[in-house]
């Protein structure tokens, strides 16, 4: 019998519990003839068919049933040695820099595989990266470009997606098409070289109209000054999602197409320490694809993750 790969038990595992290939190949982060393949190739290597499946449905066979208890059991196995591993691996905290978003369960899903320091400096995006790159952290959780990753020789995975909308004046909060919106371009590039390399694009491919300001009025108070001037409503960028709209603003969805800023957690390319690998590991694993490979979804070429 051939080994059997531990990556391809997990996907058992995810196709056992979708009982739909195209569901677990988006939770994996996976192609779906990937996965099939990986399928396929496992039930080779055991020497037993897992699923029965045609164009409508899948089910387990009777061996697959069996050993599904048993994959599960090996797999939480692993991970549990996975984890104490990392705990080992030493006393030094994993630095992670931020921008301003940060999953909700940061502490929880790190507890058990290492000590995580979170930096104090907030800054942006291309700061973020490149101070990962230079060993001023280890992790950093910003926005990112296939053309960064390989000039910084980083690596990326998808940790987090924010779906943009607009904010106008009025009293309802009905949808309204991105060719119909105002995207505002700040001159001070060292605080908004992503968002106006990811604004500039959005206004080319999808006819929204850009305005160059010099406020910093991105976010903030100077933000809904911007919005009442316009006659458009503004598209709000991911570090304003925080605040808090005046009465006389609301919030209007954008479709045609819908708009996604995508969160990465990034970490040098070279890393060898098992105690930042599985910070990764841990804040990574079971993200899914958020909604960004929607056929209505919209990402700026170069996203890592845009398909």
């Amino acid at each position: 019998m051939a080994s059997v790969e531990l990556r391809q038990l997990r996907y058992f595992l995810a196709v056992a519990e979708e009982l739909n290939f195209g569901r677990a190949a988006e939770r994996l982060l996976i192609a779906g003839p990937s996965l099939s393949q990986q399928i396929k190739a496992l039930e080779r290597d055991l020497g037993v068919q897992l699923f029965d499946r045609d164009r409508r449905s899948v089910s387990l066979t009777a061996a697959g049933s069996a050993l599904l208890p048993h994959t599960r059991a090996l797999v939480e196995r692993a991970d549990d040695l996975k984890r104490r591993a990392g705990l080992l691996a030493g006393s030094e905290a994993v630095r992670l820099g931020y921008v301003n978003w940060l999953p909700p369960d940061l502490t929880t899903r790190t507890a058990s595989v290492a000590q995580v320091h979170l930096d104090a400096w907030v800054a942006p995006s291309h700061t973020q990266a490149a101070r990962v790159a230079d060993g001023s952290l280890d992790v950093a959780v910003c926005w990112t470009r296939h053309e960064d990753l390989e000039r910084l020789g980083l690596k990326a995975r998808l940790i987090g997606a924010d779906r943009l909308y607009a904010v106008g004046a009025g009293a309802a909060e009905r949808d309204v098409r991105v060719r119909d919106t105002t995207v505002l371009i700040d001159a001070d590039t060292t605080s908004w070289a992503s968002w106006n390399v990811f604004a500039e694009e959005l206004c080319e491919d999808t006819g929204a109209r850009a305005v160059s300001i010099t406020d910093g009025g991105i976010t903030g108070p100077a933000f809904f000054d911007h919005v009442r001037r316009c006659r458009r409503p503004v598209i709000n960028s991911p570090k304003g999602q925080t605040t808090s709209l005046p009465p006389d603003l609301v919030r209007r969805p954008l479709v045609g197409p819908k708009v996604y800023w995508t969160w990465s957690l990034v970490w040098r390319g070279g890393e060898q320490r098992t105690s930042v690998l599985a910070v990764v590991d841990a804040l990574t694993e079971g993200v899914g694809d958020l909604g960004i490979h929607a056929p209505d979804a919209w990402l700026p070429d170069g996203d890592p993750y845009r398909l």
